[in-house]
């Protein structure tokens, strides 16, 4: 449990150069960034637009939430609102 005793949501935040702009493939896997993993979608927000601001004069390097908690247990209806 969190500090604030909400429920845990993880989610991971990574990014990196993408081979094409329309798509989610990236060119060196051996580059992705793992940015962290966090306990609500607000905080992996932060974090997200943290890295996409660095990144932001290379057109080619996108930044993903990655819904950990869906991967995690698919049977659960969690709100991302937390």
């Amino acid at each position: 449990m969190s500090d604030d005793n909400t429920e845990q949501l993880l989610h991971m935040v990574m990014g990196g150069r993408l081979t094409d702009l329309a798509g989610t493939e990236f060119e060196d896997l051996s580059q992705v960034d793992i940015v962290g993993v966090y306990p609500n979608y607000a905080k992996a927000h932060e974090a997200w637009k943290a890295a996409a601001q660095r990144t932001v004069d290379d057109a080619q390097m996108r930044y993903f939430i990655v819904h950990l908690h869906k991967l995690l247990d698919p049977d659960t209806d969690a709100s991302d609102a937390s």
